[in-house]
C-alpha cells in the first residue's frame, strides 16, 4: 500500500530489471503485448469538470462502434506513459478507456518527475490530498463523463479498475454509482479494509458489481486478515469476488515499477478481462 516505512526493503526483495532503464516509464509501457485480433483505436487527452475543478484525462476507444466503458484510477505515480499504454491495450480488447489524474486539484499530470521510480516521499503528499469525499465526487463526474461520449455504450455496465492507492476509489466508485458499474478491479491495492467508519470494505452492502481483488504477497503478510474481511463482506453481500494473493510485490501490474512482475502482470490482466466480459457484456 505504498507503504512509505518498507518500500525500499520491498524493492530489494522484488525488483527484477534495472532502475535507470523505467525513470520515464516509456520504454517498459511500450513492451506490453496486444490483444489477441486487437481493435484499431483512436485517442484524445480530455479535460473533466467536476465540482472541485478541471481534471486532465486520457480517453481511448476503439474506432468504430459503442462500447462498455472502463475507468482508471492509476497508483500513486500517476496518469503517465505506462497507464496510457495500459488503456491503449485494453481499448484494443474492445473497450471504450478513461484513464485520470486523480491529483488534478494539485497539478496536471505528469504528477511524478521520474514516473514510478519517483521517490515515494515526494508523491506521498499528492494522494494524502485526497479522501473519501473527493474519491465519491470524482467517481460521479467521471462516470456521468464516460456517459455522454459518443464511444461509450450506455446500455452496458462500466467497469473501473485501481492501483494501489487506486484500490480504494474503485471500492468508492462501485459504491456512488451502484446502478453504472458492474465490474470492479483492485491490483495491489492499499487500505480496502481499515478501522475507520469510511473503511472501503464498509461500502460493499452499497455495490451492485461483481470484483476480482488482486493482493500483493507483501501486503498480506502485512494484513493477512483482510482477504478474510473482504471474502466475509462479499459474500454477506451476494456478490461474487474473486480475492487472490499473488507472488509479487506491491505495484507488480504496471509495467515501469521497480517490482513490475510480467508473468503475475499477465495472469492479473488474463482475470480481468475474463470479469469484463462476464459483467459487462
Amino acid at each position: 500500500m505504498c507503504d512509505q516505512d518498507h518500500f525500499e526493503e520491498d524493492l530489494k526483495k522484488y525488483s527484477r530489471r534495472d532502475i535507470g532503464t523505467l525513470a520515464a516509464g516509456v520504454g517498459a509501457a511500450m513492451m506490453l503485448p496486444r490483444a489477441a485480433n486487437a481493435a484499431e483505436v483512436q485517442d484524445r487527452d480530455v479535460t473533466i469538470t467536476t465540482p472541485d475543478g478541471e481534471c486532465d484525462a486520457y480517453f481511448v476507444a476503439p474506432s468504430t462502434g459503442k462500447h462498455a466503458a472502463v475507468l482508471i484510477w492509476p497508483d500513486i505515480f500517476g496518469l503517465r506513459p505506462a497507464f496510457r499504454q495500459m488503456a491503449n491495450r485494453l481499448a484494443e480488447s474492445g473497450y471504450s478507456v478513461l484513464v485520470v489524474n486523480p491529483f488534478y486539484r494539485t497539478q496536471k499530470a505528469p504528477t511524478a518527475a521520474n514516473g514510478a521510480s519517483t521517490s515515494i516521499s515526494d508523491v506521498r503528499p499528492l494522494a494524502q490530498s485526497l479522501n473519501a469525499t473527493t474519491h465519491t465526487t470524482d467517481a460521479k463526474a467521471f462516470v456521468a463523463w464516460l456517459d455522454a461520449q459518443s464511444e461509450v455504450d450506455t446500455t452496458k455496465k462500466i467497469g473501473t479498475t485501481g492501483y494501489c492507492m487506486g484500490g480504494p476509489i474503485v471500492m468508492r466508485t462501485a459504491a456512488a454509482v451502484p446502478d453504472r458499474v458492474g465490474a470492479g478491479g483492485t491490483f495491489h491495492g492499499g487500505g480496502l479494509v481499515t478501522d475507520s467508519p469510511d473503511s472501503p470494505h464498509l461500502l460493499i452492502p452499497q455495490m451492485k458489481a461483481q470484483f476480482l481483488i488482486a493482493i500483493a504477497e507483501n501486503d498480506d503478510q502485512r494484513d493477512p486478515e483482510a482477504k478474510n474481511v473482504l471474502k466475509q463482506s462479499f459474500a454477506d453481500a451476494n456478490l461474487a469476488a474473486e480475492i487472490e494473493v499473488y507472488p509479487a510485490g506491491h505495484g507488480w501490474c504496471p509495467p515501469d515499477t521497480r517490482v513490475h512482475n510480467p508473468e503475475q502482470a499477465e495472469k492479473a490482466w488474463g482475470r480481468m478481462l475474463e470479469l469484463f466480459e462476464r459483467a459487462l457484456g
